[in-house]
């Protein structure tokens, strides 16, 4: 019975990495790995982990910003986040339209991922539906690269 629990914990601390900003499926993964999941087990895990606060982010995050941007204490760091989400993702986004969010989010190097390709969408105001759609599709497509990766990182040792 302990075993189960002790499961659980292990399984909702990779779901838990995957959800966070900085680490996402990045981390998720290799952390599920060395935990002891199979790769396969690991990159489920971190998929679902990272897939849960998308919807969350897309409806919330604009009004969290607009509120924050107005405090004195957040106000600078708000803007950051805006220009360089801005600076880094406006261009790919308005020339391929969703498709774009999609390469984004799929792409796993640092500062891409779900969190970044939600603040992108709120901010370029792309609709719901087609925002969830893309952020989802590029989480499980950078769930597929991480999983390679770390698979052959795994057979060469």
């Amino acid at each position: 019975m302990i075993e189960i629990f002790e499961t659980i914990k292990e399984e909702l601390m990779v779901m838990l990495v995957a959800a966070m900003p900085l680490s996402e499926l990045r981390g998720a993964i290799p952390l599920g790995i060395t935990m002891g999941f199979t790769p396969w087990e690991s990159t489920v895990l971190s998929i679902i982990g990272n897939i849960i606060p998308v919807p969350f982010l897309l409806k919330l995050l604009e009004p969290i910003m607009n509120y924050l941007e107005n405090t004195k204490l957040f106000s600078k760091t708000i803007q950051w986040v805006k220009r360089r989400t801005l600076k880094r993702s406006r261009d790919k986004i308005k020339k391929y339209s969703i498709f774009g969010l999609f390469i984004l989010v799929a792409i796993p190097l640092p500062t891409t991922g779900a969190w970044t390709g939600c603040i992108a969408a709120t901010l370029l105001k792309i609709d719901f539906k087609n925002a969830l759609t893309s952020i989802i599709s590029g989480v499980i497509a950078a769930g597929i690269i991480v999983y390679t990766l770390s698979s052959n990182i795994i057979a060469v040792f």
